[in-house]
């Protein structure tokens, strides 16, 4: 009846004559100055307690009203213990957060990124806290390039959560640094209250540069932590966090380094490559230059070749004709013979005069692609210090050393003045 007629019921009081049985179990009395009642707290319960209660301890507990049947006496079980005092802080402390969430001031998207690679970090915290000795040693070990500039405020007491407020809004108003740390060790629940407060919350979010909160211990939360655009689990994490590891930065930059080296070499592996193509492009027209003219020997000499059969045969025919004549007209034979050698020589002239207007014509279309012929037309190539071909007049700065290759020879020369809008050159 006992059970089933009260719910859980939240006690405060003094302990009394702690116990701790062989099971485990915790027995103990609560008392004040008028009552006390037995309690009772199981080892599955107490194993969550940081560590046993001492006699004269203030405790706030959570607990089942129940009957001890073989002694007639009811009893405690406890639930839950925590030190008096820390309930109150701790409904406060939910229902603070309900109400600022609900506002929307803990929204991710009023949250910020922080920099990639910050040149200062701000540290807001006690001069005297040891947060800030963590926070130092770990920024220097890891982050040598960054400033710190530091930021003193209490983060403890009466009128603290107001001084750090205003600290953030001075650190804000200097921009002086990337990112803000707003750090202190851990402590109890009262400890950590300043960091709770309202005024704290609204300063983080008016606050124009990233904040990092590590307040306490892993376990711990506060208001701040919800408000900022970063919570860290302790001010060593809240340092790692800020400020990239200058180790891992390295290795990133050998990392990309290696990987240009990689692609530079594929692509000059592909130049390469180009440039072989390009040379083996450029000694074709020479080959059929070479074949064109050992044609054009051949087509001499069988022109030749049948400019003599053809004498030859006219010759005979010419004195068979004669030897058939019993009366020969030596004067008709010899201006037959004479009409006959000029249409040869005609016919052995024009024949000739047309194989040469062919290779003439051969070797003008050749001579068009002789890198050597467009030089003599009065370009040349210019090429920089690495030996690439220059395109484009933006692929030069004042100041370059180029090499200019001229039909006749080389020359080195600097450039002095560059006008990219000069696409083409002007008419005089």
């Amino acid at each position: 009846m006992l059970s089933r007629g009260f719910p859980l019921v939240r006690v405060i009081g003094e302990v009394s004559g702690f116990a701790r049985a062989a099971s485990g179990h915790w027995y103990f009395l609560l008392k004040d100055d008028r009552a006390q009642v037995r309690c009772v707290m199981f080892r599955s319960r107490n194993a969550l307690v940081p560590r046993p209660l001492r006699d004269g301890e203030a405790v706030e507990v959570l607990a089942q009203v129940a009957l001890y049947e073989p002694r007639g006496e009811y009893q405690l079980t406890i639930e839950s213990v925590q030190p008096a005092g820390l309930g109150r802080l701790y409904e406060e402390f939910l229902r603070r957060r309900q109400r600022l969430a609900a506002e929307g001031l803990f929204d991710d998207a009023r949250k910020r990124a922080l920099p990639a690679l910050p040149r200062a970090v701000g540290v807001v915290t006690s001069l005297q806290a040891a947060a800030l000795h963590d926070v130092v040693t770990t920024l220097a070990r890891r982050a040598p390039y960054c400033r710190v500039v530091v930021y003193p405020t209490p983060v403890q007491g009466e009128g603290a959560a107001e001084r750090i407020a205003a600290m953030l809004a001075t650190a804000s108003a200097r921009a002086e640094v990337d990112v803000l740390l707003l750090v202190r060790g851990g402590g109890s629940l009262e400890d950590l209250w300043a960091f709770n407060e309202e005024v704290v919350a609204r300063a983080l979010r008016a606050c124009r540069i990233p904040v990092v909160v590590g307040v306490g211990h892993e376990s711990d939360f506060t208001i701040a932590d919800f408000a900022a655009d970063l919570r860290a689990p302790t001010p060593t994490a809240a340092a790692e966090l800020a400020a990239p590891d200058v180790a891992v930065l390295r290795a990133r930059l050998h990392d990309a380094a290696r990987r240009l080296r990689q692609l530079a070499r594929g692509a000059l592996d592909v130049c390469q490559q180009r440039l072989d193509y390009a040379q083996r492009t450029l000694a074709t027209p020479r080959a059929a230059l070479a074949g064109t003219r050992a044609r054009l020997e051949q087509l001499v000499l069988r022109a030749g070749r049948a400019q003599h059969a053809t004498m030859r045969n006219e010759r005979e025919r010419l004195s068979a004709i004669g030897n058939r004549l019993r009366r020969p007209d030596v004067g008709r034979a010899r201006h037959a013979l004479q009409a006959t050698a000029a249409r040869l020589a005609s016919l052995a002239a024009s024949s000739l005069q047309v194989e040469r207007a062919r290779l003439a014509r051969l070797a003008g279309a050749l001579a068009q692609l002789d890198p050597a012929a467009v030089l003599a037309r009065g370009y040349s190539i210019v090429r920089d210090a690495r030996g690439r071909a220059v395109t484009r007049v933006t692929q030069l700065a004042a100041g370059d050393v180029v090499s200019l290759r001229f039909a006749d020879g080389g020359a080195s020369a600097r450039v002095e003045d560059l006008d990219p809008s000069a696409r083409e050159p002007r008419s005089q």
